[in-house]
């Protein structure tokens, strides 16, 4: 398991027990609660392809019932614990269960009263930059328009749909991670470029 990954799930449980099962995220309308258990069905259960399946959103719906009802401190401590699921493979682990498990902690944290920026080492960045570069294609692509990221931390660059003109988006990784998400409350990270592509780009539903 990725260094990460395993860190961001234990630092997520620790905060959801500290904040309670009603806390708000920036998940929408879901508490802490209804974060944890969109977790455990997306690692835990057959239903997981009705997360990005529309017709499979049935599965889905059940799961997150029947995962509900169970006591909120053992639904925590049960997500602490890896499972040897399709979620523990290394691949799926480096990219989306660091990604996952960051922004989802960020969701809790960022969505409590005067919330500050986390300080995060020079590898813990670096793996998060890799996750920027990878997923993010997807993630922009609701955008329509060309983008161009840069870690303001290295100057390294990556562009994440091409094109001329890009919209240029820079900040440390776990800043731009939480804004390609979809998360309006980021920190320090600046988006330029052609104003029409700009706005284009601050108007779409970025993330999943």
């Amino acid at each position: 398991m990725s260094t990460l990954a395993h860190a961001e799930r234990n630092r997520l449980c620790d905060l959801a027990l500290e904040v309670g099962a009603e806390a708000p995220t920036l998940s929408g309308d879901w508490t802490v609660k209804d974060l944890v258990v969109h977790m455990i069905v997306r690692e835990r259960t057959l239903a997981s392809p009705g997360i990005l399946v529309p017709a499979l959103s049935g599965l889905i719906d059940r799961a997150t019932e029947r995962v509900g009802r169970r006591d909120f401190t053992d639904l925590v401590e049960d997500l602490r614990r890896p499972r040897f699921t399709w979620a523990a493979l290394p691949a799926v682990d480096r990219l989306f269960n660091t990604a996952e498990y960051f922004v989802h902690h960020e969701d809790i944290r960022r969505a409590q009263p005067s919330w500050v920026p986390r300080e995060m080492s020079a590898a813990e960045q670096h793996s998060l930059w890799r996750v920027v570069t990878t997923t993010g294609r997807g993630l922009v692509r609701p955008a329509g328009v060309p983008v161009l990221v840069r870690d303001v931390l290295t100057g390294r660059e990556a562009t994440l749909r091409h094109g001329s003109d890009p919209v240029l988006v820079v900040g440390q990784p776990s800043e731009v991670l939480m804004l390609l998400f979809g998360r309006s409350e980021v920190s320090g990270v600046e988006v330029g470029g052609p104003e029409e592509r700009v706005r284009r780009f601050r108007s779409a539903s970025l993330g999943l």
